[in-house]
């Protein structure tokens, strides 16, 4: 029944892609920007990563750009993927960043942190580029009562909250995944991340969103509902169900601080 409602809804322009081949990559662009919902989405995500950029010295690294567009906020945000995508700055590996120390003040980076096989040697790599006073701003999948449900039943991601181990399946770049890794590391293993990485202070936790892109069908699923109604819904999530983010928030807004002691 489970695999049958998923076949009924899911969007036909990826059903039955190969997620880890760069050509579908691009298609996931290309919906995102035709479907109006989703593409209102990413440009909430944008200017919620772009307010926690520093003034400091160095230049901003966009992991994992490939599906999104957020060049056309910032064009001085250098753009990355780890396969071949032609609209991208460069092709890199985020736990061998080709960067020299302290070159960075920000890397900014949305639904690719739980993606990364050896979080560890990323947290290294941005502890060794980014100039201190810097900040990793990510938004990434969040663990909750109501995001277990939908992300373990609707979602074609790993989603797996109990799994002791931080390092992700390396299967592919993008099917090697565990979406409840954020959530592990800053929430369940907060202690653990402060003890291997006290230079990365944890500086904000946001959840948020638990309907709204569920609403737009992302880039897997069809959307629900028009474009038109993005801000009734906007309001009805900010208004009436943020008291309960704890409970329904499907992401979350995480704010990393290099700190010199």
């Amino acid at each position: 029944m489970k695999k049958f409602l998923k076949s009924l809804i899911s969007e036909p322009q990826t059903r039955g892609l190969d997620i880890d081949n760069p050509s579908t990559t691009l298609i996931r662009r290309d919906i995102i920007k035709r479907k109006g919902f989703l593409r209102r989405i990413y440009e909430e995500w944008y200017g919620m990563v772009i307010v926690d950029i520093p003034k400091v010295d160095g230049m901003v690294l966009e992991l994992g750009s490939g599906g999104g567009f957020i060049e056309n906020y910032d064009t001085n945000i250098i753009t990355s993927e780890v396969f071949y995508c032609s609209h991208v700055h460069m092709i890199l590996d985020g736990t061998k960043l080709p960067f020299s120390e302290h070159s960075l003040k920000s890397i900014v980076m949305i639904d690719v942190l739980h993606h990364i096989p050896d979080p560890n040697a990323f947290f290294k790599e941005a502890l060794r580029c980014v100039n201190n006073g810097g900040t990793i701003v990510m938004i990434e999948p969040w663990v909750t009562t109501w995001s277990k449900f939908v992300y373990q039943n609707l979602h074609h991601e790993p989603f797996i909250p109990n799994a002791i181990s931080w390092k992700n399946d390396s299967s592919g770049p993008l099917s090697g995944a565990n979406g409840a890794l954020p959530w592990i590391i800053f929430k369940r293993d907060a202690n653990k991340f402060s003890e291997e990485f006290p230079k990365w202070k944890i500086e904000k936790i946001y959840p948020f969103m638990p309907f709204r892109y569920l609403l737009s069908g992302g880039v897997s699923l069809r959307s629900i509902v028009p474009e038109k109604s993005y801000d009734f819904w906007k309001a009805l999530e900010q208004k009436s169900f943020r008291y309960m983010d704890k409970h329904l928030a499907m992401f979350s807004k995480i704010v990393l601080r290099k700190v010199d002691f």
